[in-house]
């Protein structure tokens, strides 16, 4: 497949407004309310926990400032370590960092890339708070586990869901297992707000907390009085943003179909080509495909970025997986334990990407780029 200077260029990921988005902004907009309070605010506070399956919702500016806010909901501080995957997104390590606490790392499975659960024993010591499980790219973890183990050493099980919307695990929506369950609205999410997060409970108590520590702290149910009597933040979404996320999450079901569709359309035409590692959807799971993404093992004629590269060049963008945090200096600066060796992780990091992942991606698309892969591993010319 030759290059040209004409051909659409392919993006990794961009967001697919196709419902009220724009109606239910306007209608924010003349409001005047475009600031932390409003009807679109409190409608997805309220609707967005119901559709993942819990009681309470409260909205934050990202998924980051989520997991913020749910370790210090949860009492994490110095001292304490939390358990998590080192193959992950960083904001969620830094979610640990920021309160003082030891990141504990395990090493990822070889099938869906998640924590590999077997290993949670060797990670438990005195220390030892909560579990952060991260679903990896839309696939679930295994809970049952983690929650077994959770219960018996009397653990928090707090859930990053950023990559899991719409997600399912025996039945029920990723996000409903944890004590608290953290999510991105990001631009590339399967619903987005453009930026914005929220944290999920079923803990009154718990979600007193977060809305407190959320908006600097102020007193809850009363009048503005400047009051602080911990150290808060300024976590708040605008009304402008949920009026985004309610317009999304009215055709979320919608959303990950088509995020399905496009990942069976990638299996079927990238299992024809040996040496690529394809994602796979374990018994009494849904996958989202949050993500779609390719391991290229050693079968594969070229390596992870020169395929990256031979891709850009045909106006196709991929990006690569997350770098292991036992691997990143921000996170081996601040301290951390490994409970395993990484071999899994690493290589996953060294040799993995995700292709285009747009829910509206078309199908003309998806050829192209397997067309593409396909003549990259053919050894044709890609110039």
């Amino acid at each position: 497949m030759a290059a040209s200077t004409s051909m659409t260029k392919i993006p990794v990921c961009q967001p697919f407004l196709n419902g009220n988005e724009a109606e239910y902004v306007r209608d924010a907009v003349d409001s005047t309310w475009i600031s932390s309070q409003g009807k679109y605010l409190e409608r997805f506070e309220k609707d967005f926990p119901a559709y993942v399956g819990m009681k309470h919702g409260t909205c934050t500016c990202n998924g980051t400032t989520a997991l913020h806010l749910a370790m210090r909901a949860a009492g994490i501080g110095p001292g304490d370590e939390v358990i998590l995957p080192t193959f992950t997104m960083i904001a969620t390590a830094f979610a640990i960092c920021y309160c003082g606490a030891t990141p504990v790392l395990l090493d990822a499975n070889q099938d869906d890339w998640n924590l590999d659960v077997s290993q949670l024993e060797s990670a438990i010591s005195p220390k030892t708070k909560a579990i952060l499980v991260v679903h990896i790219y839309g696939h679930p973890t295994d809970m049952d586990p983690v929650l077994e183990f959770a219960s018996r050493h009397n653990l928090l099980v707090i859930e990053d869901a950023a990559e899991a919307i719409g997600s399912e695990y025996r039945g029920k929506l990723c996000g409903s297992f944890g004590r608290i369950s953290c999510f991105s609205f990001f631009a590339n999410k399967i619903i987005t707000c453009g930026e914005g997060g929220m944290a999920l409970t079923n803990d009154a108590l718990l979600y007193d907390r977060l809305r407190y520590l959320k908006n600097l702290s102020f007193p809850l149910g009363k009048s503005r009085e400047y009051v602080h009597e911990e150290i808060g933040y300024n976590y708040r979404m605008s009304n402008l943003h949920a009026a985004l996320g309610c317009a999304q999450l009215e055709r979320v079901r919608e959303y990950v179909e088509m995020r399905r569709r496009n990942a069976t359309l990638y299996s079927q035409r990238l299992s024809r080509i040996p040496g690529l590692r394809l994602p796979v959807e374990r018994p009494s799971v849904k996958n989202s495909y949050w993500m779609y993404g390719i391991v290229c093992e050693k079968q594969f004629p070229v390596s992870r970025d020169e395929l990256i590269a031979k891709l850009l060049e045909l106006g196709i963008e991929s990006r690569k997986f997350f770098k292991p945090m036992h691997l990143q200096k921000s996170i081996r600066d601040h301290g951390f334990r490994a409970a395993s060796s990484m071999p899994v992780s690493e290589h996953l990091g060294d040799a993995g990407l995700y292709l285009p992942s747009s829910s509206s991606l078309a199908v003309e698309d998806i050829d192209r780029i397997c067309d593409a892969i396909a003549e990259i591993a053919a050894g044709k010319n890609a110039h």
